[in-house]
């Protein structure tokens, strides 16, 4: 059994649902040798989160950054956490509702995601800085 670990660093990214599932791979720990394990992420911020979704079509990252928009409003009236910007306290809010967190399969010293699926950074702020993950590597070599 082994155990790996590494930071990721994501460059700034717009607003919005950005596939970024080759950044991951070129920076996670090693894969190739592990059999069978799974590999866990997670984003060390609270103003964006990760998901798995279609890496295909770019319709459906717009489309859910718009659907997120209109679900979590900025300048909604109840807000009190508004200091940071009208774009700051949704933020927190899609973050809470997509995660912080992934954990995905290794078969074969490869990802095991389907054949449409992709890692997604799920930038919820105007202007944010890079990014930083934890790659963990589990599994069986």
């Amino acid at each position: 059994m082994i155990w790996d670990q590494t930071f990721i660093e994501l460059a700034p990214l717009p607003r919005g649902f950005h596939l970024v599932t080759n950044e991951v791979l070129a920076q996670a720990p090693d894969l190739s040798h592990c059999e069978v394990g799974l590999l866990h992420l997670f984003i060390q911020h609270t103003s964006a989160s990760l998901a798995v979704n279609e890496n295909a079509d770019p319709d459906v990252r717009g489309d859910l950054e718009r659907h997120f928009n209109v679900m979590v409003p900025e300048n909604a009236p109840h807000y009190a956490h508004v200091m940071e910007g009208p774009d700051d306290m949704p933020a927190h809010i899609k973050s809470v509702l997509i995660g912080p967190s992934l954990t995905l399969p290794v078969s074969h010293g490869r990802l095991a995601l389907g054949t449409w699926q992709g890692i997604y950074l799920c930038e919820h702020r105007d202007h944010a800085s890079g990014r930083r993950l934890v790659a963990t590597l589990q599994g069986r070599w």
